[in-house]
């Protein structure tokens, strides 16, 4: 069986750069920003981050081969209402989530699990890379949200793009 060549948890630590500035602009805030309704996304910065790290716990647990159940996620607003302590659960997801797409494996595994949304089901078929790339690219959906809330806030939150944060740079004089 092949290797994946992507590297999705190189791109994960490139999500975590970012997150933790995220997460810091959001921080410096009074507490009523964090729950401040806006007219985008989820509709708050928390509700945003929550469901961010919510869907990332449930693709972690649907790569390691597990049913997901919404009931089982640590990461919901009644369970995480507060920002330091959602900040510390999310934190302790991460090397979790990471370990998970460094063992990836075939990332043309496949995968079929039940997806429900309200009353709607239905069955998903995909690949492990296909879940992986997902998990990567959803945060960065969410994130773009959260920055447009920080900035209807007032807040500068800008440049967090990839070549910004990993790409080594050489002053030429």
């Amino acid at each position: 069986m092949s290797q994946s060549s992507v590297d999705f948890a190189h791109f994960f630590d490139y999500l975590l750069q970012a997150r933790g500035r995220l997460l810091g602009w959001v921080r410096e805030q009074p507490p009523a920003v964090y729950t401040r309704t806006f007219p985008i996304g989820l509709g708050s910065i928390r509700a945003t981050f929550v469901h961010t790290a919510g869907a990332e716990w449930a693709y972690v647990q649907r790569l390691d081969g597990r049913s997901v159940s919404l009931a089982d996620s640590p990461f919901t607003v009644e369970q995480q209402p507060e920002f330091e302590p959602f900040v510390a659960a999310w934190e302790r997801q991460a090397p979790v989530t990471r370990r998970a797409l460094a063992d990836l494996g075939d990332s043309r595994r496949p995968i079929e699990f039940v997806w429900q949304m309200e009353a709607k089901r239905s069955r998903v078929r995909t690949t492990a890379g296909g879940i992986a790339g997902q998990l990567l690219m959803h945060e960065v959906h969410h994130r773009a949200q959260v920055m447009a809330m920080l900035r209807q806030s007032g807040v500068a939150a800008e440049n967090l793009d990839y070549s910004v944060l990993m790409w080594e740079r050489t002053p030429l004089g």
